[in-house]
C-alpha cells in the first residue's frame, strides 16, 4: 500500500509539472499581439516602440499601447534596409537580432515532446499490460493465508466445550511434532479431517488451536475462495494451495465452508462440467494423490456434512470425521470463563447459574453475551460487570433488546398479560416441566412478550409424552385469550405455527401415532442444486395423507381441551398472575411460584411439557427449544 500512495504522488507531480510547462508556454505565445508590419510602423513613427528583436522571420518586441500599456507584439518583416536607422531615429532604447532556428532544432524540439509522449506512454500503458499479465498469472493462484508467527497463537487453552474434540485432534498435533514415532511402527496419520457441527460451536477456532499447538504454518481459506466466474480457476487454486502446503511441510491446510465446492455432483439437471464440480474434481485428485510422508493435513469445516459428495468423505481423503457438538452444562461454564478473562467480573458473578441459565447455547452466542453484559455495564458507568448485567444480556441475546418505547394501550397490555399467564399457569401444572424462569410482557425484539422455561439438566432424549404436553404450553397463551375475552387475536400466529410442526413431526417423522403406526411419512423435500438428486415426491397414498391430516387435528384438538380444563380449574390463579403481570410487567421464577403454588389446587398429574416460552408477538425467538428425540 505504501508502494502505490509513493507511485500516485508522483504520477501527480510528474503530470502537474508537464501541465505548467505546457501551458507556460501557451502563455507566453497566447500573450504577443500579432500586428501588421505597417502598423508596426506607425508606432514607430508615434515613438511608441520600447524594444525590439530582428529575427529572420520575425520581428517581437514591446509597445506602448494608445492608453499608455507596454503590449508585447509580434509581426512579419518586410524587406526594410532602413529599419535600423529608424529604430535610432526614433529612439528605440533596446534593438537587438535573433538568431535563425534551423531545421535540426526544429526536430530536436519535436523529437523531444514525442520522446516525452513515449516516456509516459510506455510507463503508464505499457507496465500496466505487463503487471495485468502477471495479475492474470497470479490469478489462478490460491488465495490462503498464512498466519504469521508473530500473532497471537491460539492453542487449546483458549478452546473450550469440546473436550472430545480436542481428544481427536492430539493425534494430528503429536504427528507434526513427531512424525517419525508414528511412520516407525507403519502408521499413517490422517490425510483429512473433517469437522462439522452447529454454527457458532468453534470449527474454525478448533483448526487454528491445533496449528497453534503444532507450531507448524497455518494456510486458511474458505470454500468460495475458489470458485470464480472464469473457467478453471478454482482448479488451479486449489493445485497452488496444495502446492504452497508441500513447500512449507509440515503445515496445516485449512479450508472453511467446504460445502460450497464439495457438494454432491450431478445435482438432477445438466452435465458435470460445471466450474464448481471441477475444482471438487481438482480436490479429491489432490487429497488423494500428495503423500502423508510429507506432513501436509488438510483440516475442513462445514455445517452441513450431509450434502457432501461420497468421494470426499471416504477413507483416504477425509479419514477422519470430528462432531463438534453443542458444549453442555459443564462446556459452557468453561466457555464462559475463558471469554470472561478479559472481563472485570464482580465477586457475586457465578457462572455456573449462568450456564444453567443458557441451555442451547453455542460458544459464539456465550461470548455475545459475556460482551453484552460488558457493553451494559459501561453504559451504566459501573466499575465492574454484575450478575444483573449478564442476566439482562441473557433476555437480550434470546429475545432482543428492550423496546419500552412502543406504546400499547391498557387493552392491549391486558390481553398480552392474560395471554403470557396462560402460556405460565398451564406450564407450572403440568409435572416434570421445566421450572419457569421469567415471564415479561416488555416487548423484546418482534416479541410482545415472552416466557422463559429453563430446564435444570442437559437433555438428550424427548419423550412421547412430553412432546404432546408442548403442545399444551403452546395453546395456553390462546385459550387463555378465548376464556377470558370470549375472542382470539392474532398474538397466537407463532405459536399455532409451532404447535403445527409439532404435531406433523409426531405423526410423520417420530412414528408416534398409535393409527398409522411406528412408520416414517416424511416428504422428501430436497432442494435444487443442493447437491442431492430431486425429490422423488410424496411416497405415500392421498387416503394416508388424509389420515395424517386427521391425526394432526386430533392431537391439537386434544391438546387444546386439555388446556382449557386446566385454565378453567385455576380460574383465580389465572386473573391474579395477568393482574401482577399487568403491575410488574416482568415476573421471576419465585414470584410466579408464590402465586400459582400458594393456594392454587394440586397440580394436574398429566404428561409432561418440554420447555417452550411462546409469545403473542408473531416469531419471537423468546425461548430455548428441548432437544429433539433420538
Amino acid at each position: 500500500m505504501k508502494g502505490n500512495g509513493r507511485n500516485v504522488i508522483l504520477w501527480l507531480l510528474i503530470f502537474s509539472g508537464v501541465l505548467f510547462f505546457i501551458q507556460s508556454l501557451r502563455t507566453a505565445r497566447v500573450a504577443e499581439k500579432e500586428i501588421p508590419y505597417s502598423s508596426f510602423k506607425a508606432a514607430l513613427r508615434d515613438n511608441r516602440i520600447e524594444e525590439v528583436r530582428v529575427g529572420g522571420e520575425l520581428l517581437r518586441g514591446k509597445l506602448k499601447s494608445e492608453d499608455g500599456k507596454s503590449v508585447l507584439f509580434r509581426t512579419i518583416p518586410l524587406n526594410d534596409p532602413k529599419l535600423v536607422e529608424d529604430l535610432e531615429s526614433h529612439g528605440v532604447k533596446q534593438f537587438a537580432g535573433e538568431p535563425q532556428r534551423g531545421w535540426v532544432n526544429s526536430v530536436l524540439v519535436n523529437l523531444l515532446w514525442i520522446g516525452v509522449f513515449f516516456f509516459l506512454w510506455w510507463f503508464v500503458v505499457v507496465r500496466q499490460m505487463q503487471g495485468g499479465g502477471k495479475q492474470a498469472m497470479a490469478f489462478g493462484r490460491s488465495k490462503a493465508k498464512l498466519q504469521s508467527g508473530k500473532k497471537q497463537k491460539v492453542t487449546f487453552a483458549d478452546v473450550a466445550g469440546c473436550d472430545e474434540a480436542k481428544e481427536e485432534l492430539q493425534e494430528i498435533i503429536e504427528f507434526l511434532k513427531d512424525p517419525a514415532k508414528f511412520q516407525k511402527l507403519g502408521g499413517k496419520i490422517p490425510k483429512g479431517v473433517l469437522l462439522f457441527g452447529s454454527p457458532g460451536t468453534g470449527k474454525t477456532l478448533l483448526a487454528k488451536a491445533v496449528a497453534g499447538e503444532a507450531g507448524v504454518p497455518f494456510f486458511s481459506s474458505s470454500g468460495s475462495d475458489f470458485v470464480e466466474m472464469f473457467v478453471g480457476v478454482g482448479a488451479s487454486r486449489v493445485r497452488d494451495l496444495f502446492e504452497q502446503g508441500r513447500k512449507n511441510a509440515p503445515c496445516l491446510l485449512f479450508v472453511d465452508e467446504i460445502d460450497a465446492v464439495g457438494r454432491q455432483r450431478f445435482a438432477g439437471i445438466g452435465g458435470g462440467h460445471d466450474e464448481r464440480e471441477q475444482t471438487l474434481n481438482q480436490l479429491l485428485v489432490e487429497m488423494d494423490g500428495f503423500d502423508t510422508k510429507e506432513g501436509v493435513i488438510l483440516i475442513a469445516a462445514t455445517n452441513r456434512p450431509d450434502v457432501l459428495d461420497p468421494a470426499l468423505l471416504r477413507p483416504g481423503r477425509f479419514d477422519r470425521q470430528v462432531s463438534v457438538p453443542m458444549p453442555d452444562l459443564k462446556g459452557r461454564e468453561q466457555v464462559l470463563a475463558v471469554h470472561a478473562k478479559g472481563v472485570k467480573l464482580s465477586s457475586g458473578v457465578d457462572l455456573t447459574v449462568i450456564a444453567r441459565r443458557t441451555p442451547g447455547f453455542t460458544g459464539a452466542d456465550l461470548a455475545n453475551l459475556v460482551n453484552e453484559g460488558a457493553l451494559l455495564a459501561a453504559r451504566r458507568n459501573k466499575k465492574s460487570v454484575d450478575m444483573k448485567e449478564l442476566e439482562e444480556a441473557i433476555d437480550r441475546v434470546i429475545a432482543g433488546p428492550e423496546r419500552k418505547s412502543r406504546m400499547m394501550s391498557e387493552k392491549e397490555k391486558e390481553v398480552i398479560a392474560y395471554h403470557e399467564s396462560g402460556h405460565t399457569l398451564v406450564a407450572k401444572k403440568l409435572p416434570t416441566t421445566d421450572p419457569v424462569h421469567k415471564v415479561s410482557i416488555i416487548p423484546r425484539g418482534p416479541a410482545l412478550g415472552y416466557t422463559l422455561q429453563l430446564p435444570t439438566e442437559d437433555r438428550y432424549l424427548t419423550t412421547k409424552s412430553e412432546i404432546l404436553n408442548r403442545l399444551c404450553v403452546l395453546l395456553g397463551g390462546r385459550m387463555a385469550e378465548q376464556l377470558v375475552f370470549n375472542e382470539v387475536t392474532t398474538g397466537a400466529q407463532d405459536d399455532l405455527s409451532k404447535a403445527t410442526q409439532i404435531a406433523h413431526k409426531v405423526v410423520c417423522e417420530y412414528g408416534m401415532s398409535e393409527r398409522l403406526g411406528p412408520i416414517t411419512y416424511r416428504k422428501k423435500s430436497e432442494e435444487l442444486f443442493l447437491g442431492r438428486e430431486l425429490g422423488e415426491g410424496q411416497n405415500y397414498s392421498d387416503q394416508t395423507a388424509q389420515i395424517i391430516d386427521e391425526e394432526v387435528k386430533r392431537l391439537i384438538a386434544e391438546a387444546q381441551e386439555r388446556v382449557k380444563k386446566i385454565l378453567t380449574d385455576h380460574r383465580a390463579a389465572l386473573d391474579t398472575l395477568a393482574k401482577r403481570l399487568i403491575e410488574k410487567e416482568v415476573l421471576n421464577g419465585e414470584e410466579i411460584n408464590a402465586i400459582v403454588d400458594g393456594g392454587g389446587p394440586e397440580r394436574v398429574q398429566t404428561a409432561a411439557v418440554p420447555p417452550v416460552s411462546p409469545d403473542p408477538g408473531g416469531a419471537a425467538p423468546g425461548f430455548v427449544p428441548a432437544p429433539s428425540p433420538a
